[in-house]
């Protein structure tokens, strides 16, 4: 069979391999307990502020966000905090990182998953690595995150800086079609 010359031209096999990862960034596969009332899940299992799961990260402040349907908000990014954000299985974000360390093994390197969207997962985020997150819902999303920094709004302490929303290009928030 041959195809027509446009059709020749767009043509691409669809990738079913392994998303590409970067360098300190762990999604961790949380169990979700369940009877006829409801469920529950574990998110962290701290020792002195730290949890097994994550070896190395130490919890010293927990947050709450909310995101409006549609909403996007990028790109964040930390030089000494870790992140580690927790999306309930009942909402649906998408969440981009950029590996924007000079020098790292998987410097330029970006990573497109979805949180949420009836899995239960925690997401680490290491220093350095943008991140951001559009609300593919239609309801508020909700994430839920544990950092290793506390959080101060004065510009002399302040760990929070940002990037440009389309630094990967615009269309990396689109929904994947085909």
């Amino acid at each position: 069979m041959e195809l027509t010359p446009p059709a020749k031209r767009a043509f691409q096999l669809q990738a079913y391999g392994a998303a590409p990862s970067i360098d300190g960034v762990a999604l961790v596969e949380l169990r979700r307990h369940h009877d006829d009332g409801g469920s529950m899940t574990e998110l962290v299992r701290l020792a002195d502020g730290r949890t097994g799961a994550l070896p190395g990260f130490e919890v010293r402040q927990a947050n709450y966000s909310e995101l409006a349907p549609g909403a996007l908000k990028a790109y964040h990014l930390h030089v000494r905090q870790t992140d580690v954000w927790f999306v309930p299985p009942t909402d649906r974000l998408l969440v981009v990182l950029l590996d924007v360390r000079q020098g790292s093994p998987t410097e330029g390197a970006r990573m497109r998953l979805v949180l949420g969207d009836g899995t239960s997962r925690l997401l680490r985020i290491p220093p350095g690595v943008a991140h951001g997150v559009k609300n593919l819902g239609v309801t508020t999303g909700r994430i839920l995150y544990f950092t290793d920094v506390h959080f101060s709004p004065e510009p002399a302490t302040c760990d929070e800086g940002r990037l440009p929303w389309d630094l990967a290009g615009a269309d990396v928030w689109d929904p994947t079609r085909g």
